[in-house]
């Protein structure tokens, strides 16, 4: 996983967040990548080692359950999940991301959809034993976040179990550029929304050791 240019991307983001759009600068950085995944930030075409290193850890299978990922970018955590057999629905607010999945993966048992987290369907509550979140909390302003982890927790099934994965920071450090680290005191948004907070790990990320991480698990 090598460092990639984030300043195109930031710039794409910067026009729609000055403007108040939250999402909408994922559609046109898809858009604008025109296949290229070295255009998208976040994109390593291989699932994120820092949820195959937690769930093969743990030994992990879906056995049927129902998993969600939440902006599933390219795919390739959802054909993790899928592989260790979750059941998967993965949503991204992008289009173009969901026709690149379906380009990618034509033979996929994952259903790419597209959706908002903000405005996920209503039979989407209550539905999935399993949901990932890496790393879009982070792509989000600092004020819409509250408001996502309580989106993300209604997702949960009773019993279910939601794993987040984010860049971390001390409070009182600077947020920096995009992605913008999360404070631990954010993330108490999900114990907020009901969930029991299982486990917390705060370490350097093994492929980019400047990077800090919170793996967080919880449990509704």
């Amino acid at each position: 996983m090598g460092m990639k240019d984030r300043s195109f991307a930031r710039g794409v983001a910067r026009e729609h967040l000055e403007n108040g759009d939250h999402t909408g600068w994922f559609e046109e950085l898809y858009a604008a990548a025109e296949g290229d995944p070295e255009r998208i930030p976040w994109a390593d075409l291989a699932p994120n080692p820092n949820v195959t290193r937690h769930l093969d850890g743990k030994g992990i299978q879906g056995m049927g359950r129902k998993a969600l990922k939440v902006g599933c970018g390219l795919g390739d955590d959802a054909e993790y999940l899928a592989g260790i057999g979750f059941r998967v629905l993965a949503f991204d607010v992008a289009p173009s991301s969901i026709a690149w999945c379906r380009r990618r993966f034509p033979h996929s048992e994952v259903n790419y959809t597209v959706g908002d987290l903000f405005q996920a369907p209503a039979d989407w509550r209550q539905a999935f034993e399993f949901v990932l979140e890496s790393y879009t909390l982070q792509v989000l302003p600092p004020h819409t976040r509250r408001t996502a982890m309580a989106c993300i927790a209604r997702f949960l099934a009773p019993g279910g179990t939601l794993l987040v994965i984010a860049r971390g920071r001390e409070e009182g450090e600077a947020e920096g550029k995009l992605p913008w680290p999360l404070l631990k005191s954010e993330l108490d948004g999900f114990r907020e929304s009901g969930l029991e907070e299982v486990s917390f790990e705060d370490y350097r990320d093994e492929a980019e050791p400047e990077v800090r991480r919170f793996r967080v698990v919880y449990r509704s």
